[in-house]
């Protein structure tokens, strides 16, 4: 048994016509005719019911099919490995900020696995990220938000979800309720970063306001995190949102960082081109990693 037999199986048994299968292979419809029948004589039974009208799979192919799918998934699992292995010894990972001690984390076991690969970080914003990626100027990229439909060139693979928290004055009557709901912050300006900045963190926000029935008074769009928090630590009636792992990582008893009661997250992906193979190693020691939280900046 062949895998270019297995691999005629699996088209045809999809296809369920000849011709459309050679084509989808790039090959010519009598060698497709010819590897379909050894692998049959090979197996000693008859895998497809031929006529002049129709092809289709006979009890004894339905069966085999699954067997023949796992057997080519793993030809297509054993081969992106092996290129994860012999890539350049540099992965160009374009990544983002706060994300803190998960990102030591998936750095150390990635390179427990890939130990002569050096990893060059790259921080910018999401968009150069995206361009960057697309030109293969990187090799993958971390993405807070779904990015899918302004970028078809790319894949995004899904590792984890950012939660985001109310960050709030200390001595505001809400500074001391278990959690907030978002329409109990209608009052209040609302300081949240550019949307050319962060897309998918604002229309979050913006979104998550418009569901709980207000729209929020926009205050100054703020660039560092830190200067926005020292603004509320102030006193002056304001929120935003922030990652829960800056919360926890930021002392200051003149801000207080509370839940909203509708939970508010952002899905974390792994972007590559479409064309390349999938990072196996880089998603495996992603998805290794424990839960921490990252910052506001995407």
């Amino acid at each position: 048994m062949e895998l270019r037999q297995l691999r005629c199986f699996v088209a045809v048994a999809e296809e369920l016509h000849f011709g459309r299968a050679a084509e989808k292979l790039l090959l010519g419809q009598p060698a497709v005719s010819q590897q379909v029948r050894r692998l049959e004589r090979e197996l000693k039974v008859e895998l497809f019911d031929r006529s002049p009208r129709y092809v289709r799979l006979t009890p004894a192919g339905e069966r085999f099919l699954p067997a023949a799918r796992n057997v080519l998934a793993a030809e297509d699992a054993a081969r992106a490995l092996a290129a994860d292995l012999a890539a350049p010894a540099v992965l160009r990972l374009g990544t983002i900020s706060g994300l803190g001690e998960r990102l030591d984390l998936i750095l150390d076991t990635y390179q427990r696995q890939a130990p002569g690969v050096r990893v060059d970080l790259q921080s910018v914003p999401v968009r150069e990220r995206l361009a960057r990626l697309s030109e293969g100027r990187l090799d993958a990229a971390f993405v807070r938000g779904a990015m899918a439909e302004s970028s078809p060139d790319l894949r995004f693979l899904p590792v984890w979800e950012d939660e985001l928290v109310l960050a709030l004055p200390a001595r505001h009557p809400l500074a001391g309720a278990d959690e907030v709901d978002l329409a109990d912050l209608a009052a209040l300006p609302l300081r949240l970063t550019d949307r050319r900045t962060n897309p998918a963190l604002v229309d979050l926000v913006m979104g998550a306001c418009a569901e709980a029935g207000f729209r929020p008074t926009l205050g100054p769009a703020h660039g560092a995190l830190q200067d926005t928090l020292a603004s509320i630590g102030t006193g002056t009636p304001m929120w935003t949102v922030v990652y829960a792992a800056n919360a926890r990582m930021t002392n200051s008893h003149r801000v207080a960082f509370r839940p909203c009661r509708t939970p508010l997250a952002l899905p974390t992906s792994i972007a590559v081109r479409r064309s390349a193979p999938l990072p196996r190693l880089l998603l495996a020691a992603c998805r290794q990693a424990p839960p921490t939280w990252g910052d506001q900046d995407s």
